[in-house]
């Protein structure tokens, strides 16, 4: 089992910025890589970011240059910094901790509640 705290979500206007944080806990010693998924209303779950435990990333196109993804292993967390919000951007933004290899994401099957990040004017 793997347990998320999430946190950092709101509501921000347009170009605005949020940063959010996610501290996972339980049995994640052998995953070497957590990721940020995003879920808008009627929508799939799809991968924003993820952060290998080496620190190599890779980011969805729809994000890059706008977003930075970050992880600090001795405390188990991992950041999304979000900056030039959109409209689009508004999700419910879930962590995930998960296996990478050969540039890949490979998802756990735990999730987190997830926090609501909403961009409007």
């Amino acid at each position: 089992q793997v347990q998320y705290v999430e946190s950092g979500g709101g509501s921000v206007q347009p170009g605005g910025s949020l940063r959010l944080s996610c501290v996972a806990s339980g049995r994640i010693s052998s995953m070497n890589a957590m990721a940020w998924y995003r879920q808008a209303p009627g929508k799939q779950r799809d991968m924003v970011a993820f952060v290998t435990n080496t620190g190599t990333t890779n980011y969805q196109d729809s994000v890059k240059g706008r977003f930075t993804i970050s992880r600090d292993n001795v405390k188990n967390t991992v950041y999304l910094q979000m900056n030039s919000l959109k409209p689009e951007d508004t999700a419910a933004y879930y962590c995930n901790a998960g296996t990478s290899w050969l540039r890949t994401y490979y998802p756990s099957n735990y999730w987190g509640q997830g926090t609501q990040v909403t961009v409007s004017v």
